[in-house]
């Protein structure tokens, strides 16, 4: 078996109390934007770039940095070591962009803390979710979202 690495970068995204999931109908997951750094992109740029492709929200800010992890999963006959970096972020304004054919794979949907935790398809991304709840409530004790 074939051991591909990489880096990838993606963000939690959140909207009063609502957070930006991904549907991806083609494989029955359900998922948080991310992506491949290119080469000299810092891993906040890529989260940036990839959660606006993916979703095709055009207004996002970073709020927090909510760390790094690495998993490592078999796919295709390849073992794939994937270090990811998260950053919670916030949803501007309603602002959309199109989307190229490859990211119309996803759908965007707006869920609220506990449906996106129980609905995520992979458990690293509950991981990121929970992180970034935890960075909202840190910030507004009173656990009004930003």
């Amino acid at each position: 078996m074939r051991a591909l690495r990489y880096k990838a970068a993606g963000g939690v995204v959140i909207d009063g109390d609502r957070v930006l999931v991904l549907r991806r109908p083609d494989r029955d997951e359900v998922r948080l934007p991310k992506g491949h750094r290119e080469v000299g992109e810092s891993a906040r740029e890529t989260a940036v770039r990839e959660v606006i492709e993916e979703s095709g929200y055009a207004d996002i800010e970073i709020l927090s940095d909510l760390g790094h992890q690495r998993v490592e999963f078999d796919y295709q006959g390849n073992h794939v070591i994937r270090d990811e970096h998260y950053f919670c972020m916030r949803l501007r304004s309603s602002r959309r962009i199109a989307r190229t054919e490859h990211e119309l794979q996803f759908t965007p949907a707006w869920m609220d803390w506990d449906q996106a935790l129980s609905e995520l398809t992979y458990e690293p991304e509950r991981e990121w979710l929970r992180r970034a709840r935890q960075a909202v409530q840190d910030a507004n004790p009173k656990g009004l979202c930003t």
